[in-house]
């Protein structure tokens, strides 16, 4: 008996029991469906985190303060404030760091804005005006800090899309004036000249909510903390490198330009790049979606008992069947593939309908509101392929017994089987 007709028997044999074999489906089918579900679960917040990181520009070093010890005690990694703005701008001087184009130093301080009646908590960020471009921060409406703003101390102010939307609604805030209180300080007013464009959040917070105002303004005006050289500090410095080629090597050239300012012991600052955080990001993604692929996957499982027992009574019911073909010539073979295949048959539809579940509840989670940010999903070929030769390999797996079973009955004992 050929591939053809096997399965041609194996069809007629299935649905003459419709009910069992919906039920014998049922397993593999939420089980395919779980996989293909909770993996794109998985990829799509994969893909947000990395595409989060790539947003926040192309090329960019991240130079954070490191711990340091004070009276025994050491600091955490990030509080001790040892960047200065002069730090930012000798790496872009003549001699410092050839490999870097670009720097852009800032401070990030939580605070009140009001204006009216109206007031929210947001992160108040002092910025200079590369940090537009470095960064990838479009102006949505008005303008963006300049050179001058920077050089005179101006009380200016561009209001990221959530903190202009909570503040103002419908209403164009360029041009308005706000108070910003930052530490419990008495307020100072700043006028509006810009909205950023909207970003969204990621797994580096929300671009969105938070206000950018000149550095030497925040340092001035609204901060008084200072480094223990008494220079004003900065929370971190983006640095822009010329070429993807060359991180290593401003790497190190952006240490050694710090390392000949601060001239301490061991090092006081921290130099992360963008892959190291896509790698981080992606290890504890992938490990994430492993982990719901692993769980979705006991339901398999379980389907591929569910088929073994069903085959197992289905070759009990059909010993006399099996008796009538072995005596007109069946071989043990045409019996086992003939049982095999029903088992196959079974999973493979079984599981071209878990795929299509999957695919179907995978778009629909994709459309679920969290908090005004949606929750994205991305199916995969594959995990398509994974989820189908799995159940394909199941089917395979729990239907050799009952087909060796029925393979090994003598057909005098099958024929006298009531």
């Amino acid at each position: 008996m050929n591939v053809v007709q096997s399965i041609r028997v194996a069809i007629r044999a299935l649905g003459a029991n419709k009910l069992r074999t919906i039920l014998t489906m049922l397993g593999i089918i939420i089980g395919v469906t779980a996989v293909i579900t909770l993996m794109s679960v998985g990829r799509g917040a994969q893909a947000t985190i990395t595409s989060s990181i790539q947003s926040m520009g192309t090329n960019l070093l991240f130079v954070r303060p490191n711990f340091t010890q004070q009276g025994g005690v050491r600091t955490g990694q990030g509080q001790a404030p040892t960047l200065t703005y002069e730090d930012a701008l000798a790496l872009i001087e003549p001699g410092g760091a050839p490999a870097v184009v670009s720097v852009a130093p800032e401070f990030n301080s939580g605070g009140q804005i009001i204006f009216g009646n109206q007031n929210y908590n947001t992160r108040i960020t002092g910025v200079t005006p590369e940090y537009s471009e470095v960064r990838n921060m479009k102006v949505f409406a008005g303008e963006f800090l300049t050179p001058d703003h920077i050089e005179a101390r101006s009380s200016v102010i561009a209001l990221g899309a959530t903190v202009a939307e909570n503040l103002f609604g419908e209403s164009d805030p360029v041009g308005q004036t706000v108070k910003v209180s930052v530490g419990g300080r008495v307020g100072v007013n700043f006028r509006v000249i810009g909205v950023m464009e909207r970003k969204g959040g990621g797994g580096f917070g929300n671009q969105d909510d938070q206000a950018l105002v000149p550095l030497t303004t925040l340092q001035s005006k609204l901060l008084g903390q200072r480094t223990t050289r008494g220079a004003r500090n900065v929370s971190i410095i983006n640095v822009q490198v010329a070429d993807e080629s060359l991180m290593k090597t401003a790497t190190e050239q952006v240490g050694e330009v710090l390392r000949e300012r601060h001239r301490v012991a061991q090092d006081d600052f921290v130099i992360q790049s963008q892959e190291d955080f896509l790698q981080v990001a992606g290890q504890i993604t992938g490990v994430m979606t492993v982990l719901l692929g692993s769980i979705a996957g006991i339901s398999l499982v379980v389907g591929g008992i569910g088929i073994m027992n069903i085959m197992l009574v289905s070759v009990t019911e059909r010993t006399r069947e099996i008796g009538i073909r072995k005596a007109v010539g069946a071989k043990r073979r045409d019996i086992l593939a003939q049982f095999l295949t029903e088992a196959i048959v079974v999973s493979l539809v079984g599981g071209g309908i878990g795929v299509s579940l999957g695919i179907g509840f995978s778009r629909l989670i994709s459309q679920i509101d969290l908090g005004g940010q949606k929750l994205e999903t991305l199916v995969s070929a594959d995990a398509v392929l994974l989820a189908f030769g799995v159940s394909a390999a199941i089917g395979l797996f729990f239907g050799i017994y009952p087909a060796a079973r029925a393979a090994r009955l003598h057909p005098i004992e099958a024929l006298r089987y009531e």
